[in-house]
């Protein structure tokens, strides 16, 4: 009896659980308990920190399909937060993922299958994407396509000017980045086309917490843009994203796509501006674009050259996302000058 209570409990798995897949756990051991989590992981070594956290780790590598053949039918919510690899306008990782977790593509009406027969088509839909299938420790919870929810990205809208833009702003990718997260979008929305699986797309900005501000870049006094040449950036809190992507598992619609994005208004120099007089560091020197373009690496200028303000209308009215901190000012007023380490952009 509790054998069979365990094999019943719904199961999400978890594909990229770094900072922010870690903090979907924490929030979703808190809120149900009844779930189980896995979490797949490339690195053997995290075994022992996704257990303690409460995940179950699934070992497997989105660049070697082979290793993928457990995941066939694990389970029916999927939150994929893998990066693309970081060459080339493909991204071959979402292509192996969709192959190892799909179901197969809809056919006429026909006899349900019986249990057995379920998960022999598992097995075989996997075999034929190139994963070869052991006998699993965790029983496949059905034949039903999954349900997905990717986390992309906001620069696959490229530049738009500083113009406000919703989530019907065309495409415009404007660096090989941008290019892997749209082909990862379009491998999804085929895929929800064909009946294989049901996807729900989720566009990230600029991820913020503690441990993810400008602090060493504050430190190196890396310049930013001059008034008259800076950029509208757009942010959120890795705690207010880990629950957006928790609500979009919850009640997201099929292909539908959301912003996750906060209410602030800044351009870049600014926040940064804004960081440093928090943390009580110096603000970072101002240069023209030319000089920018000059004396700055092509991955930060990248985010220089892209200026947009998204509407989070959606989330709000869609999903009924309250956030903790609204905006990146809620957050920063809740910091003593020592309390932040580490940076990402």
């Amino acid at each position: 009896m509790i054998a069979t209570r365990i094999l019943r409990r719904p199961r999400v798995l978890i594909v990229g659980c770094g900072d922010v897949g870690m903090r979907c756990v924490a929030q979703w051991r808190n809120a149900r308990p009844d779930l189980h989590i896995l979490a797949l992981t490339s690195h053997p070594a995290r075994r022992d920190e996704l257990r303690a956290a409460g995940a179950t780790p699934i070992v497997g590598d989105l660049d070697r399909p082979a290793t993928l053949g457990r995941l066939a039918g694990l389970a029916r919510t999927i939150l994929h937060l893998a990066p693309p690899p970081s060459d080339g306008r493909d991204d071959r990782r979402t292509r192996a993922l969709i192959a190892a977790t799909s179901m197969p593509a809809r056919r006429p009406a026909a006899p349900p299958a019986t249990a057995v027969g379920r998960l022999r088509t598992l097995r075989t839909a996997a075999r034929q994407a190139g994963a070869p299938v052991r006998a699993a420790r965790i029983v496949p919870e059905g034949l039903r396509a999954p349900t997905l929810v990717y986390a992309s990205t906001t620069g696959v809208y490229g530049d738009c000017g500083g113009a406000r833009i919703d989530e019907t702003q065309p495409l415009r990718p404007a660096n090989p980045r941008a290019f892997r997260r749209v082909s990862a979008e379009r491998q999804l929305r085929a895929a929800t086309v064909r009946g294989v699986l049901s996807a729900r797309i989720v566009r990230i900005p600029g991820i913020y917490a503690a441990n993810r501000l400008p602090v060493a870049r504050l430190k190196r006094g890396t310049p930013a843009l001059e008034p008259a040449d800076d950029v509208y950036t757009n942010h959120i809190h890795a705690d207010d994203l880990a629950a957006i992507l928790r609500r979009v598992v919850e009640r997201g619609k099929p292909a539908r796509v959301v912003h996750a994005s906060d209410d602030t208004e800044w351009r870049m120099g600014e926040y940064f501006d804004r960081v440093a007089q928090v943390l009580g560091l110096p603000k970072p020197p101002r240069v023209s674009r030319a000089d920018a373009e000059r004396l700055l690496e092509p991955t930060l200028l990248s985010f220089m050259r892209e200026s947009r303000r998204l509407s989070n209308t959606r989330l709000k009215a869609e999903l009924c996302v309250t956030l903790r901190y609204p905006t990146v000012d809620d957050f920063l007023q809740t910091l003593a000058p020592a309390s932040a380490s580490g940076e990402r952009r």
